[in-house]
């Protein structure tokens, strides 16, 4: 059965990936955030986002790439998940569109430094466009999120 998905599309250097649009409350500019003593070197701090305390993580920090100065382009997505939100610093978020799943494949070990299990799949467009999509659930795992939850206390 052939499913279509919505999917957000943004950038980390020179590779697209996407996430499902469902998980996505918002799309947000870069802002001045909060630092937290002890967590784990990729989360940035927490901001006050409409009076919802949200953990912030740099997405380049969590894979293991450079990590760059924020420009114009950078932006928060807010994503929601298992009921948490958190938000994912991006090089920049550019457009929303249909996969079909027959497009998705399985992720090789690596793409572009980021493990494997990390990926949910490769989408191909076109003729020379590859999309990593993210496994959320993995990008966020269950032991830090747990310990997010614990920053909002």
């Amino acid at each position: 059965m052939n499913e279509e998905m919505k999917v957000i599309v943004f950038t980390l250097g020179s590779e697209e990936y996407g996430v499902e649009v469902e998980k996505v409350k918002t799309i947000e500019r870069m802002m001045p955030m909060t630092r937290v003593p002890k967590t784990f070197h990729f989360v940035k701090g927490v901001i006050n986002l409409r009076g919802v305390v949200t953990p912030i993580i740099d997405l380049r920090g969590r894979f293991g790439l450079e990590e760059t100065e924020p420009t114009d382009q950078t932006r928060i997505i807010i994503i929601n998940i298992n009921d948490i939100e958190v938000g994912m610093v991006v090089d920049s978020a550019s457009d929303v569109i249909d996969l079909e799943s027959e497009t998705v494949e399985d992720p090789p070990e690596i793409v572009g430094g980021v493990k494997a299990k990390y990926l949910r799949g490769v989408a191909r467009i076109g003729d020379d466009r590859l999309l990593v999509l993210l496994n959320l659930e993995e990008v966020l795992n269950k032991s830090e999120i747990i310990q997010l939850e614990h920053i909002e206390e």
